[in-house]
């Protein structure tokens, strides 16, 4: 049996986080949602410093681009320069639906982008679609021993 898929959500409205939980709750791959509210606590995660080192990388991160500083496109250009991080995949889920901060997203590395839907059920549908294309159909890299390892021996 495949473990369930790791997702990190990196947004800091706590209320979006509740309902991306609430949404995957009892769905056919049983993620393990993890979540963080800002850039630098995100990137300590998935580095796997300080109380983090011992985190297993997420398969998904889940981005709000809304959030304080550094923003959500600053913690994507970010992540997406760090060769070992590059790999997993990023969907940019914001209330945003500016033709700029689509494409921005999408210059700076982001594997999809998705608008956050005012509508509790189209919220709910866009969270478990994103969770089903991303499970369910793409083909995602392989997670490496040596790569865990690395981080955690670079974080003592």
């Amino acid at each position: 049996m495949m473990p369930a898929p790791e997702i990190l959500v990196v947004d800091d409205n706590p209320a979006d986080v509740t309902l991306i939980r609430e949404s995957l709750a009892g769905t056919f791959y049983q993620s393990s949602v993890h979540s963080v509210s800002d850039a630098a606590t995100a990137m300590d995660y998935l580095k796997r410093e300080g109380k983090y080192k011992t985190t297993v990388r997420p398969d998904l991160v889940i981005l709000d681009l809304k959030l304080s500083t550094p923003d959500g496109h600053s913690f994507l250009a970010k992540l997406k320069s760090e060769v070992d991080l590059r790999p997993i995949p990023v969907v940019v889920f914001s209330s945003s639906k500016s033709a700029a901060d689509i494409t921005r997203s999408y210059e700076l590395g982001a594997n999809s982008y998705v608008s956050k839907p005012a509508d509790l059920k189209r919220f709910f549908s866009a969270v478990r679609a994103i969770e089903e294309f991303w499970f369910g159909y793409a083909s995602l890299p392989p997670k490496e021993t040596h790569e865990r390892s690395r981080y955690s021996h670079s974080a003592d």
